[in-house]
């Protein structure tokens, strides 16, 4: 009775003020509709598998861009700084830094997870709350909305290529850009497992059955834990696990 399911919500639920917290973390299974326009609706909407098909070309072809000017031998890290001690990076070194992008990006999928699609915005500020039901709440309030599972290509494009900027203002350009395609491969990753982890079957006990287990109690029962979607890994170091002892009494 909050709202008027009939409208869009993006325009109604920074109205709701104490009660948006509350409400949004009372799920229902129904569709969402956002905005008026329906081109911005439809931009705000995406199949699983356009990630996989619009993101997995850049991956392979930076990939090979990142490789081939290794190969050169022209990439050297802290050049800027002293030629003297600066230290060469070869192509061989490519996998280990794809690697590490990856690595980078599990723990800023938990950082953005815990600190900004959970954050919890006062109950004064219409458009703080609005802003979070864009970016998170409304995957909260109808978590199997298969539309709103993954990240759309166009507004995950602003984002990415925000990301990629500050990899290039960090370092060499090569290295930069072998550091960003491993990351932008681990969202790959991560996004194509957060739709599996809502509507895949894993058999039990395997570790795809577990993170989903994780991540159901994550959406119905701990909504101020267990952030980690494709890895538990940083939950461990920041406290923010899910006990243990949920999951043994279910079985």
């Amino acid at each position: 009775d909050l709202v008027d399911w009939q409208k869009p919500l993006l325009w109604q639920v920074g109205y709701l003020g104490e009660k948006y917290d509350e409400w949004v973390h009372q799920p229902v299974d129904r569709p969402i509709r956002l905005f008026h326009s329906d081109f911005l609706e439809f931009l705000s909407k995406t199949a699983w598998y356009v990630v996989f098909m619009v993101w997995t070309p850049v991956v392979l072809y930076l990939s090979w861009v990142s490789y081939t000017s290794l190969a050169q031998g022209n990439t050297r890290l802290f050049s800027s700084f002293t030629t003297e001690y600066s230290i060469p990076i070869h192509k061989y070194y490519f996998p280990f830094i794809f690697l590490l992008g990856m690595i980078l990006w599990s723990l800023l999928e938990y950082l953005i997870h815990r600190f900004v699609f959970h954050m919890k915005p006062p109950a004064s500020n219409y458009y703080l709350i609005t802003l979070h039901f864009l970016l998170h709440g409304q995957h909260h309030k109808s978590p199997f909305d298969s539309s709103r599972l993954v990240f759309p290509p166009v507004p995950a494009s602003l984002v990415i290529g925000f990301f990629y900027g500050v990899l290039r203002l960090l370092l060499p350009e090569v290295l930069g850009l072998s550091v960003f395609v491993g990351g932008l491969c681990g969202y790959v990753i991560y996004d194509m497992m957060h739709y599996y982890l809502h509507y895949g079957s894993p058999k039990k006990g395997t570790y795809l059955y577990g993170l989903k287990a994780y991540h159901v109690k994550h959406h119905f029962e701990h909504q101020k834990s267990g952030f980690g979607i494709s890895t538990r890994f940083w939950d461990y170091p920041f406290r923010t696990l899910i006990p243990e002892e949920t999951f043994k009494k279910e079985d």
